[in-house]
């Protein structure tokens, strides 16, 4: 066993991965600096199957920040599957599951479940996204009054604190 080749293939795993992890995050913080610098400069990306692919960092990032304009706030929750790597250049599998609410609808909640499947390519040192295919698999919206919610979380707590209180 090539140890050496086996320590710079978990290193370069883990690099990919913290790319694709890094991709949602920026998104869901409105970062898109970051963002774009996780994106190849000729990346190309397709949100849906039959929708239109974006082609280049830049133009991809400015979509992005289109799309989420409205967005109060998102919420990635990927999950990594498998990162196939071919010397520069790796196929990775993620899933994923996202949450949205819009500020004029801060009591919907939009949550969409879909599989990134990405191209990543080592570029000057660093691994960046050169090809992003969403595949949407679920998609719904869900109504809860965020005015209840803190009621909840107020009471939960005062149970909480008496709990605590009471075991004293």
């Amino acid at each position: 066993m090539d140890v050496e080749a086996a320590v710079r293939g978990l290193i370069d795993r883990q690099q990919i991965v913290d790319t694709l992890l890094r991709y949602a995050s920026s998104v869901d913080s409105k970062d898109y600096r970051t963002l774009r610098s996780t994106l190849a400069d000729d990346a190309v990306a397709q949100y849906g199957e039959g929708a239109e692919v974006i082609e280049g960092g830049d133009t991809i990032t400015s979509w992005i920040d289109q799309m989420t304009v409205t967005k109060a706030w998102q919420h990635h929750l990927l999950n990594v599957y498998h990162v196939d790597i071919d010397g520069d250049e790796a196929r990775c599998l993620t899933y994923h599951t996202s949450h949205q609410a819009d500020r004029d609808a801060p009591d919907t909640v939009h949550v969409i479940v879909a599989r990134y499947r990405d191209i990543v390519r080592r570029v000057d040192g660093a691994w960046k996204i050169a090809d992003k295919r969403m595949e949407l698999c679920w998609m719904e919206q869900r109504e809860f009054p965020q005015s209840a919610m803190s009621e909840q979380t107020a009471a939960e707590q005062e149970s909480a604190l008496a709990r605590a209180e009471g075991g004293r």
